[in-house]
């Protein structure tokens, strides 16, 4: 789905200094898995999903989706931030609305599909509401939905559980499983969670450095036929956890 070759970012501070925040990157997200990126804070993890979205230009490199040589924004292409994103001055339902503001549907039979997916994420209640009148949960499902409208063939996520309790972030992860199950987008998501990643993750790729920040090649997690609930409790989720704690100290 995703194809990244010798990919370099560098930030320009003035004339004289730049700053590399990305070296040769070369990795393949598959179409249709759950992609996870793992790394410590300032390695270059966001700035990688916004140059997958669009809204940051690589200064070197190619990037290639659905075989197609991509610069700028995407179509079928959604985006959650860690901070969701939401609009504070509009209302759950404009906040849900907002995709076909920005012209990404002209049908007016594509809107009920609002309706659907508020009911089905337990949101059309609430409605009326501002995002500060949410939980963290209840923002983050908005998020979602809002993505959802766009019908995406990828999703990209950063960071989207981290700011909910242990309780709610666990519930969170299990929801967004079920969600990709219904809808099978290909997802490329960053966390710095090692054991988030291997829980959600079909492959988990790690970046290492800092200025600039480099990435490994992808580890596939087998589960047996498990699911993703039943292989945390068994002693093969430990071990890729444990792998992986290793790989990230060994950078």
């Amino acid at each position: 789905m995703v194809e990244i070759k010798n990919l370099s970012l560098h930030y320009t501070l003035s004339r004289k200094r730049n700053i590399p925040a990305l070296k040769e990157l070369n990795v393949r997200f598959q179409r249709g898995e759950i992609s996870v990126i793992i790394g410590p804070s300032g390695c270059g993890k966001t700035s990688l999903i916004k140059i997958i979205a669009g809204l940051v230009t690589p200064s070197g490199g190619e990037l290639i989706i659905d075989g197609t040589p991509v610069r700028g924004i995407r179509k079928n292409t959604a985006v959650i931030f860690q901070d969701y994103g939401l609009l504070p001055w509009k209302t759950v339902r404009a906040n849900a609305e907002l995709p076909f503001a920005l012209g990404a549907r002209q049908d007016k039979n594509e809107r009920k599909k609002v309706d659907e997916l508020l009911k089905q994420f337990g949101l059309m209640d609430f409605t009326k509401l501002y995002p500060n009148e949410l939980s963290g949960g209840m923002k983050q499902r908005l998020a979602i939905v809002r993505a959802l409208v766009m019908a995406p063939e990828l999703i990209l996520m950063d960071e989207p559980f981290s700011s909910l309790d242990a309780l709610s972030r666990e519930e969170a992860q299990d929801f967004f499983l079920s969600v990709k199950k219904d809808i099978q987008p290909s997802i490329v998501l960053v966390s710095h969670s090692i054991e988030e990643a291997v829980y959600l993750a079909d492959t988990v790729y790690v970046m290492k450095g800092k200025n600039p920040g480099t990435m490994t090649e992808g580890v596939s997690i087998i589960r047996q036929k498990l699911s993703h609930a039943e292989f945390r409790e068994t002693p093969g989720f430990q071990e890729y956890c444990g792998a992986l704690r290793k790989d990230l100290q060994e950078g």
